[in-house]
């Protein structure tokens, strides 16, 4: 009978104090197991999602909540911010690109995310098939959003209007699949992406004559075409007290203003159309003006965005300068009603916050592990003081002390080797329920992955089984044949 075999009968015949050590260890090494998985994991996830973004842009409040809402994606924003306002920064030296972001809806707990061209680049994002959205509700899936709802192209998805599964869907604006992306491993694959168009559009925000030169296309005008050099028409104010309203070149004179000067004639407003263009701007709850037909846009990306109030959420900014450090987050929290929050100072403080209780679970972790080499301890040493007749025996039929040693050894290593891959399995199921009581968005832990470090925590918990056995393998050790035989 050799050295394992002998040890499995030791240990079947104490199925008790041998089940208690096992569970200790296995609980000692699933704690560990969790803890560095999700620390792991989340380290490189706001590695990934914050690497190419030295600052986000957005309305007042907490700067951590304004990263978590942006980056992450696992928070509520701090609120809206006029784009017009935020489209200024891009003409600042010290910044390289400027992208939009716009949240509102989700799709099953996936966030859609109103955006332009410009995000793909700024994560280094590429289609594995389809294309690019064209025009209002196209929707780009991240390829983990894909994958769980088995979507593809051409398929039609309702979204949810907020950040929560169960809210109002929005029946009236289906969006349509029109590509899907190549694993990333950031956030993203978790996203729906979309321009910023079908997010006004679906919470009914009109932008008509906005101009989107960002997303990489232009609207025609075609009704506001000014020709300066056939009507010599000179820059002038228009200061009407009385209304905000602009009005159009082609046909209509300004209300309350002579034109005579001018080489064409305008047509007069009428009172009765005055009286329900303004009955209309009270009753818009949505936009501070709503557009007409007979709109003359002096400037399309200052007057309409203005008169529009067309709002963002955030602006996620690049620099082209490590000087912009020192000088843009300044600019915008001194000189703007919007906030300027640093990923990697927000990162490091999540990180700080969070780093008590990851280090108090650790502490945990290798508490329970001692105690588990504690329960081996005991239990290898009472049981030696039943067995010692059978070590004596043993001895007495050529064992040597050595293999006795070497018995007592390898039965505590064999019990904390069980305990410590019972504690990897349990470890990695764990994380797999907390992954499925989560939101679908928020998954990014990959449960079933192997850490590099476990085989470390497996050889830390069968040494504290070794060390635990040294002292009752002393005393099978030292076994005196006469003396326990004599005394029988």
């Amino acid at each position: 009978m050799n050295i394992f075999q002998l040890v499995w009968k030791n240990i079947t015949q104490q199925w008790g104090s041998t089940f208690l050590s096992i569970i200790l260890t296995a609980f000692g090494v699933a704690i560990l197991v969790s803890i560095y998985i999700t620390s792991d994991t989340f380290e490189k996830q706001l590695d990934n999602n914050s690497k190419q973004v030295d600052l986000v842009v957005g309305a007042k409040g907490s700067p951590l909540q304004l990263i978590l809402s942006t980056l992450y994606h696992i928070d509520n924003p701090t609120g809206n911010i006029k784009l017009a306002e935020a489209e200024k920064l891009k003409e600042n030296p010290f910044i390289e690109t400027a992208v939009p972001i716009s949240l509102g809806d989700n799709f099953k707990g996936h966030r859609i995310i109103g955006t332009d061209t410009s995000y793909m680049g700024l994560y280094e994002l590429s289609l594995a098939e389809g294309k690019l959205w064209a025009k209002s509700f196209e929707i780009v899936l991240g390829s983990e959003t894909a994958r769980k709802h088995q979507l593809k192209l051409g398929d039609q998805i309702h979204s949810a209007h907020g950040l929560a599964e169960n809210a109002h869907v929005h029946d009236e604006h289906p969006f349509t699949v029109v590509g899907i992306l190549k694993p990333s491993g950031s956030v993203v694959d978790n996203l729906i992406l979309c321009d910023l168009q079908s997010v006004w559009d679906v919470h009914g925000i009109n932008h008509d004559d906005h101009d989107h030169d960002h997303e990489g296309h232009e609207h025609a005008h075609d009704d506001h075409d000014h020709d300066h050099a056939d009507h010599q028409h000179e820059e002038h104010a228009h200061n009407t007290a009385a209304t905000t309203e602009v009005h159009n070149h082609e046909g209509h004179d300004h209300e309350g203003h002579n034109h005579d000067a001018h080489e064409h004639e305008h047509a007069a407003v009428s009172p009765a159309d005055a009286k329900q263009a303004a009955s209309s701007e009270q009753t818009d709850s949505i936009v501070s003006e709503r557009p007409r037909d007979n709109v003359f846009v002096k400037s399309i990306a200052d007057d309409v965005i203005q008169d529009h109030s067309l709002e963002i959420t955030a602006l996620l900014v690049k620099y082209s300068s490590p000087a912009a450090i020192g000088v843009v987050p300044k600019l915008i929290n001194q000189s703007t009603s919007m906030q300027a929050a640093s990923p990697a100072l927000e990162t490091a403080r999540l990180f700080s916050l969070l780093g008590v209780g990851i280090d108090s679970l650790e502490i945990l972790a290798y508490v329970i592990m001692i105690i588990a080499g504690l329960s081996v301890f005991i239990s290898l040493y009472n049981a030696l003081k039943d067995r010692k007749y059978d070590l004596a025996i043993m001895r007495a039929l050529g064992a040597s002390k050595v293999k006795l040693f070497a018995l007592l050894l390898v039965e505590g290593l064999v019990i904390t080797t069980i305990g410590g891959l019972l504690g990897l399995l349990f470890g990695h199921l764990g994380l797999y329920f907390i992954i499925t009581q989560t939101s679908q968005s928020a998954d990014i832990i990959q449960a079933f992955s192997i850490y590099s470090k476990e085989w470390l925590i497996l050889l830390t918990a069968c040494l504290i089984g070794v060390i635990a056995s040294v002292i009752p393998a002393i005393k099978a050790y030292n076994t005196t044949i006469s003396t326990i035989l004599g005394n029988k």
